[in-house]
């Protein structure tokens, strides 16, 4: 699995250069790509095991790490490493909020919104197990919830996850000068000075 980000300019050629066995799954990092503002370049070769959950996790876990290496090669420029945002498409509304802080913590709600068990050849369970996967390989937390949504419309529910996360992933990845050399939380960022006396 090879994952390549890039937030230069748009590639045209993005789409089909996210290259999964799984075309929901593609579609959906499409969404992470095009509201995070970024080209996102995914290759999956598999030896033995196609299985889908297997495939979306190391995905996560991938796209993780590389985002991770983004965060610390320009936390001298002052990476913002937090940001929160709404997705939203006709009826179906979600909210991402994300904090690079190196402590991986990923939850889930459901605000009495019913998520299909199968969506367009995937589980529902396949596509948690993305965030779950790159909460892992990013080291940060991650709140995704589900605000409204209909039933029978699950692939307008996960399309107002995945913009909701994208969004909130291009907010984090932001530089302010401000923040130069600084972490998302202060615990990271405390210094303190020694006064020796010497009598």
């Amino acid at each position: 699995m090879e994952i390549t980000l890039d937030r230069g300019p748009r590639d045209p050629d993005a789409k089909q250069k996210l290259a999964s066995p799984l075309p929901f799954f593609n579609h959906m990092l499409e969404h992470v790509a095009w509201r995070g503002q970024m080209n996102i370049t995914l290759t999956v070769q598999l030896d033995h095991f196609d299985l889908v959950h297997v495939i979306t996790e190391d995905v996560g876990i991938t796209l993780g790490r590389a985002v991770k290496e983004y965060v610390e090669r320009n936390a001298a420029n002052g990476i913002v490493g937090y940001g929160s945002a709404y997705g939203v498409i006709d009826e179906s509304l979600a909210r991402a909020v994300i904090s690079f802080e190196n402590r991986a913590y990923f939850d889930f709600t459901r605000e009495n919104v019913e998520l299909p068990e199968q969506m367009e050849g995937m589980c529902s369970e396949d596509l948690v197990a993305f965030f779950e996967g790159f909460v892992q390989g990013a080291q940060c937390t991650l709140h995704v919830d589900v605000l409204k949504g209909r039933q029978g419309h699950g692939h307008h529910i996960w399309e107002a996850i995945f913009r909701a996360f994208g969004m909130a992933l291009y907010e984090a990845l932001m530089e302010r000068e401000w923040r130069a050399q600084m972490t998302a939380g202060v615990a990271g960022d405390i210094r303190f000075e020694i006064e020796e006396r010497y009598e």
